[in-house]
């Protein structure tokens, strides 16, 4: 009798360990996901496309247990606002915000749904967190800002004899004004001064760029997405007037930009997934740092160079991590 009690235990013990070993491959549940984005450029694209694959990696995948409500501001205060609406009525479980803009309209909006950002430079600046270290919002995520002094020590170096550079920006971005006082005050040691080229909307930008022919010898384009949305216009007036336009995202460079230094936002969206996974499990955004990518990006344009008349050194094109050509 007592052998049959020893062994109906080992059986129950069995059953027990393979039912354990069962819950560890249930699949999660389904999660309904709200993506904002303020415009449509690649840097932003590749953040989101990022944020999407590293979900789908970790179990996450879009018709099975996983629903995405994606839509584009177009650069519209307005709309943004009211996507914004359209999230908190259907009650998500999380928002990722895609740049500036829009992570300010969401957060205007509620302060129980989890939101993630990507492609903010500053949130503090932005209103949208008591700190990087420390939250203390609904609101966590990764900021691009940039390595704007390497940026301006490579315009140094592509274009030695710089001292006047354009600057074309949308001032009613706090990105952007974040960034291009930082420029100004970093580019005073380097002997650089700025002339200012603002543009409202994409349709301004051709214009503000032409406003600069004549009065400068280098263009600077930080991660504003006004300008960065019609970075074409920009190097077109480059080329046709031999005006190196170095920018802060490499998308910009693969667009026709002579160089950049900088982060790569299919990654940065990849870093906002993985904090994505852990606010899913049960992880308070308020306790969650914001995150910045260490790892930097030389990206050259020797066609772009070509037709903006600069050469670049040999020794930048041999440490370059990717070369256009």
């Amino acid at each position: 009798m007592r052998r049959w009690v020893v062994v109906l235990s080992i059986l129950l013990l069995s059953l027990s360990m393979f039912g354990c070993g069962s819950a560890s491959n249930k699949q999660p549940e389904k999660v309904k996901v709200g993506i904002i984005q303020w415009a449509e450029h690649t840097a932003l694209d590749a953040a989101r496309q990022g944020f999407l694959d590293t979900l789908k990696k970790n179990g996450y995948e879009e018709g099975k247990n996983l629903e995405v409500d994606f839509q584009n501001a177009q650069a519209d205060t307005s709309t943004a606002s009211t996507i914004a609406n359209q999230f908190v009525g259907q009650k998500v479980d999380l928002i990722l915000a895609i740049a500036t803009p829009a992570a300010q309209a969401v957060a205007s909006k509620t302060s129980d749904i989890p939101i993630l950002i990507t492609a903010v430079t500053d949130p503090v600046a932005a209103g949208l967190v008591k700190s990087l270290e420390k939250p203390e919002t609904n609101v966590t995520g990764t900021t691009d800002m940039n390595p704007i002094k390497e940026q301006l020590e490579l315009l140094k170096q592509l274009v030695p004899s710089a001292k006047k550079v354009g600057v074309v920006y949308n001032t009613s971005e706090k990105n952007s004004e974040v960034q291009v006082n930082l420029a100004k005050s970093l580019g005073q040691e380097m002997g650089l001064s700025f002339v200012d080229a603002v543009a409202t909307n994409t349709n301004e930008v051709l214009q503000a760029a032409q406003s600069l022919v004549g009065r400068v010898d280098a263009i600077y384009v930080p991660t504003d997405n006004t300008a960065v949305a019609a970075i074409t216009s920009i190097v077109q007036v480059g080329e046709q007037h031999k005006i190196p336009v170095v920018v802060a995202e490499a998308g910009g460079v693969d667009k026709g930009a002579l160089a950049t230094i900088g982060i790569d936002y299919y990654r940065l969206g990849q870093q906002t997934g993985e904090m994505a996974l852990r606010v899913i499990k049960g992880e308070k955004p308020a306790s969650m740092a914001i995150e910045q990518q260490k790892d930097f990006q030389l990206v050259l344009n020797l066609k772009a160079a070509q037709a903006m008349g600069v050469k670049i050194p040999q020794e930048l094109i041999d440490k370059a991590d990717r070369v256009i050509k």
